[in-house]
């Protein structure tokens, strides 16, 4: 039976970076996951903003073309209001040559990579999996999705506000269209968050989300019925990928570690739950929660886990909370007439745009979380 100092459960982009930072700091890490590809299952449109690009490096021969335009569009999808900036603001990554860099960048580092291995609990430091030997673990990390079973089997918190998305991906013609991110608020079709289109200059990315419980016809057909008049689609040039999943926006869930391991990414909740975008505050979170775990089996002391506390966290989500409530209730398409109407005035651009292309979709971990602890 193996034994590591590490096992992190789930080869997203979490856990792959996680991963890389524990065995940097010379950690016997391991990574499981069940699917057999990381092309497979991708769960992500793959939406990088200017603050991640800023800060992480991440390969350029794997983004898309920068995006400085934004158009939101009402139910009737006339008149959109166009935010533009003065830089590139986003740009779409082709994920599954991202994850996989991340997944040579974590074995470069020393961790183990095990693909198509299917977590099937734990007990007392011992984990058990379906197609692999049971492994001993001195800690897990649970980075595996927003419905975590990790989380559940640690004892943390788990998520409860969840929308359910889904969007088709196919190849466009090179050079047929004006990099642009296209938002549709309609709750006929997006209840609680938005349908979009946006391409990387080589696939157009097509999508709805919502509440599921408001997706009275089915999150499939809401999303077939979307597409064929999504503004800014273009034709497809090649075969047709779906995509979905459930994307957590409930914050960042309060009780994060425990002796026995911690969670990362949507695990934890660790998603704007404005904007649900979770790459960037995926990887923030990572570097605390390496840090954190590493000096943690340094040291055997438990009160550094509270460095890894969402309480504190949180407290800088008010304001998102409440838009995210305000978000939600808009259930009409009058409603959501009058909130794009609403946004055409000074006021609402200047909102619109400090949400869009602001440097805090998701609060800074700054150095009142990740210092020292104190004695007591």
């Amino acid at each position: 039976m193996q034994t590591v100092d590490v096992l992190v459960v789930g080869a997203g982009l979490a856990g792959l970076h996680t991963a890389r930072l524990l065995a940097r700091r010379g950690l016997d890490v391991m990574v499981a996951d069940r699917r057999r590809s990381l092309s497979a299952g991708i769960r992500t449109t793959g939406i990088f903003v200017r603050r991640t690009l800023d800060d992480f490096d991440l390969p350029d021969e794997l983004l898309g073309p920068g995006i400085r335009d934004v158009l939101l569009y009402p139910p009737s999808r006339r008149s959109p209001v166009r935010l533009t900036s003065d830089r590139d603001e986003y740009r779409v990554a082709d994920m599954a040559a991202v994850y996989e860099h991340a997944r040579r960048a974590a074995e470069s580092a020393g961790a183990r990579v095990l693909l198509g291995v299917r977590y099937d609990g734990m007990s007392a430091g011992l984990v058990r999996f379906v197609g692999a030997e049971p492994v001993t673990a001195r800690f897990v990390v649970g980075a595996d999705g927003a419905r975590s079973r990790v989380a559940r089997d640690l004892g943390l918190d788990v998520n409860r506000r969840l929308l359910v998305g889904a969007e088709i991906v196919h190849p466009i013609a090179p050079g047929t269209t004006a990099p642009a991110f296209h938002c549709v608020l309609d709750p006929r079709v997006a209840p609680g968050y938005l349908g979009w289109v946006i391409d990387d200059g080589w696939h157009a990315h097509v999508g709805v989300a919502g509440y599921p419980g408001a997706m009275r016809t089915g999150i499939r057909h809401l999303l077939d019925a979307f597409a064929q008049d999504a503004p800014g689609r273009s034709a497809p040039t090649g075969p047709v990928e779906r995509r979905g999943g459930p994307i957590p926006v409930g914050g960042v869930l309060r009780r994060l570690a425990c002796p026995a391991g911690l969670l990362v990414g949507d695990a934890a909740g660790a998603v704007s739950p404005l904007t649900a975008g979770g790459l960037d505050p995926c990887l923030r979170m990572s570097e605390l929660a390496a840090a954190v775990a590493a000096d943690y089996l340094r040291t055997g002391d438990a009160r550094v886990l509270s460095r890894y506390d969402g309480r504190a966290l949180r407290a800088r989500f008010r304001g998102r909370l409440l838009l995210r409530r305000v978000f939600a209730g808009i259930r009409s398409p009058a409603a959501a007439e009058a909130a794009v109407t609403a946004l055409r005035g000074r006021a609402g651009r200047t909102l619109a745009a400090r949400i869009l292309f602001g440097d805090g979709s998701f609060p800074d971990v700054g150095p009142r979380l990740a210092g020292p602890v104190r004695s007591a």
